[in-house]
Protein backbone atom coordinates (compact mmCIF):
# COMPACT_ATOMS: atom_id res chain seq x y z
CA UNK A 1 0.00 0.00 0.00
CA UNK A 2 1.56 3.01 -0.96
CA UNK A 3 1.52 6.53 1.10
CA UNK A 4 -1.08 8.81 -0.98
CA UNK A 5 -0.01 12.96 -0.66
CA UNK A 6 -3.02 13.27 1.60
CA UNK A 7 -1.61 10.76 4.52
CA UNK A 8 1.62 12.62 4.31
CA UNK A 9 0.27 16.02 4.38
CA UNK A 10 -1.97 14.75 7.59
CA UNK A 11 0.97 12.70 8.79
CA UNK A 12 3.29 16.48 8.93
CA UNK A 13 0.37 17.95 10.72
CA UNK A 14 0.60 15.94 13.40
CA UNK A 15 3.94 15.95 13.53
CA UNK A 16 4.04 19.57 13.63
CA UNK A 17 1.19 20.02 16.54
CA UNK A 18 3.21 17.75 18.50
CA UNK A 19 6.72 19.93 18.18
CA UNK A 20 4.03 22.94 18.79
CA UNK A 21 2.93 21.28 22.21
CA UNK A 22 6.68 20.34 22.91
CA UNK A 23 8.30 23.73 22.34
CA UNK A 24 4.84 25.20 24.40
CA UNK A 25 5.68 22.69 27.41
CA UNK A 26 9.06 24.23 27.15
CA UNK A 27 7.96 27.10 27.71
CA UNK A 28 6.02 26.06 30.90
CA UNK A 29 8.91 24.55 32.35
CA UNK A 30 10.83 27.55 32.01
CA UNK A 31 8.34 29.65 33.88
CA UNK A 32 7.88 26.65 36.59
CA UNK A 33 11.68 26.63 37.15
CA UNK A 34 11.72 30.49 37.24
CA UNK A 35 8.61 30.00 39.77
CA UNK A 36 10.30 27.56 41.91
CA UNK A 37 13.64 30.11 42.00
CA UNK A 38 11.21 32.75 43.59
CA UNK A 39 9.68 30.27 45.94
CA UNK A 40 13.28 29.12 47.37
CA UNK A 41 14.63 32.54 47.72
CA UNK A 42 11.98 34.34 49.31
CA UNK A 43 12.02 31.28 52.03
CA UNK A 44 16.18 32.08 52.07
CA UNK A 45 15.31 35.98 52.75
CA UNK A 46 12.17 35.17 55.31
CA UNK A 47 15.26 33.35 57.46
CA UNK A 48 16.11 37.35 58.43
CA UNK A 49 13.13 39.20 59.07
CA UNK A 50 14.97 41.78 61.30
CA UNK A 51 17.20 42.49 58.30
CA UNK A 52 15.91 45.63 56.08
CA UNK A 53 17.74 43.98 53.31
CA UNK A 54 16.28 41.05 53.48
CA UNK A 55 12.71 42.84 53.77
CA UNK A 56 13.88 44.60 50.42
CA UNK A 57 14.74 41.52 48.53
CA UNK A 58 11.69 39.48 49.64
CA UNK A 59 9.17 42.62 48.27
CA UNK A 60 11.47 43.04 45.09
CA UNK A 61 10.64 38.99 44.46
CA UNK A 62 7.29 38.84 45.54
CA UNK A 63 7.04 41.90 42.90
CA UNK A 64 8.25 40.10 39.73
CA UNK A 65 11.90 41.59 40.21
CA UNK A 66 13.73 38.44 39.76
CA UNK A 67 17.40 38.39 38.88
CA UNK A 68 17.06 35.39 37.34
CA UNK A 69 15.61 34.05 34.19
CA UNK A 70 14.67 30.77 31.81
CA UNK A 71 15.28 31.04 28.45
CA UNK A 72 14.70 28.63 24.74
CA UNK A 73 17.15 28.60 22.46
CA UNK A 74 16.08 25.86 19.86
CA UNK A 75 18.67 24.16 17.59
CA UNK A 76 18.56 21.57 14.96
CA UNK A 77 17.37 18.94 17.36
CA UNK A 78 17.02 20.51 20.77
CA UNK A 79 15.44 23.32 22.71
CA UNK A 80 18.44 24.31 24.89
CA UNK A 81 17.15 25.78 28.53
CA UNK A 82 19.55 27.97 29.55
CA UNK A 83 19.77 29.48 32.95
CA UNK A 84 20.91 33.38 32.94
CA UNK A 85 22.31 34.51 36.48
CA UNK A 86 21.68 37.83 38.13
CA UNK A 87 25.35 38.52 36.97
CA UNK A 88 23.89 37.57 33.37
CA UNK A 89 26.17 34.55 32.99
CA UNK A 90 24.60 32.00 30.62
CA UNK A 91 24.63 27.92 31.26
CA UNK A 92 22.60 24.98 29.63
CA UNK A 93 19.99 23.66 32.20
CA UNK A 94 18.71 21.18 30.15
CA UNK A 95 17.74 19.92 26.68
CA UNK A 96 14.20 19.15 25.04
CA UNK A 97 13.92 16.95 22.01
CA UNK A 98 12.00 19.26 19.40
CA UNK A 99 10.28 15.96 17.95
CA UNK A 100 9.79 13.92 20.70
CA UNK A 101 9.48 16.30 24.17
CA UNK A 102 12.22 13.75 26.03
CA UNK A 103 13.99 15.85 28.63
CA UNK A 104 17.49 15.43 29.03
CA UNK A 105 20.15 16.65 31.54
CA UNK A 106 23.03 18.55 29.87
CA UNK A 107 26.54 16.96 29.69
CA UNK A 108 27.75 20.52 27.94
CA UNK A 109 27.22 23.60 26.38
CA UNK A 110 26.56 21.43 23.00
CA UNK A 111 24.96 17.82 23.95
CA UNK A 112 22.53 16.67 26.45
CA UNK A 113 23.64 13.51 28.91
CA UNK A 114 22.45 10.04 28.14
CA UNK A 115 19.04 8.87 29.19
CA UNK A 116 15.91 10.36 28.87
CA UNK A 117 14.93 11.74 32.12
CA UNK A 118 11.28 12.95 31.37
CA UNK A 119 8.77 12.67 28.30
CA UNK A 120 6.67 15.86 28.02
CA UNK A 121 4.46 14.08 26.38
CA UNK A 122 3.03 11.83 28.91
CA UNK A 123 0.49 13.74 31.07
CA UNK A 124 1.72 12.39 34.11
CA UNK A 125 5.59 13.28 33.95
CA UNK A 126 4.82 16.98 32.18
CA UNK A 127 2.44 17.40 35.78
CA UNK A 128 4.92 16.08 38.18
CA UNK A 129 7.73 17.95 36.94
CA UNK A 130 6.02 20.99 36.29
CA UNK A 131 4.88 20.80 39.99
CA UNK A 132 8.83 19.76 41.10
CA UNK A 133 11.31 20.68 38.79
CA UNK A 134 13.63 23.06 40.75
CA UNK A 135 15.99 25.38 39.74
CA UNK A 136 19.13 23.78 40.29
CA UNK A 137 18.67 20.79 38.18
CA UNK A 138 18.69 18.22 41.06
CA UNK A 139 15.20 17.06 39.24
CA UNK A 140 17.35 16.20 36.51
CA UNK A 141 19.52 13.66 37.42
CA UNK A 142 18.99 9.78 37.29
CA UNK A 143 15.96 8.19 39.18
Amino acid sequence: MSTTFADYAAQEQARQSIADAVLIHTYTLCEALKHNYVETAIRGHQRYVDDPYHQQKVEELKNNECPIDFIIESGRKYHKIIFIDGGGHRSVHAFVDRKTGEVYKSASWKAPAKGVRYDLRIIEQREWLFENADWSGGYLYAR
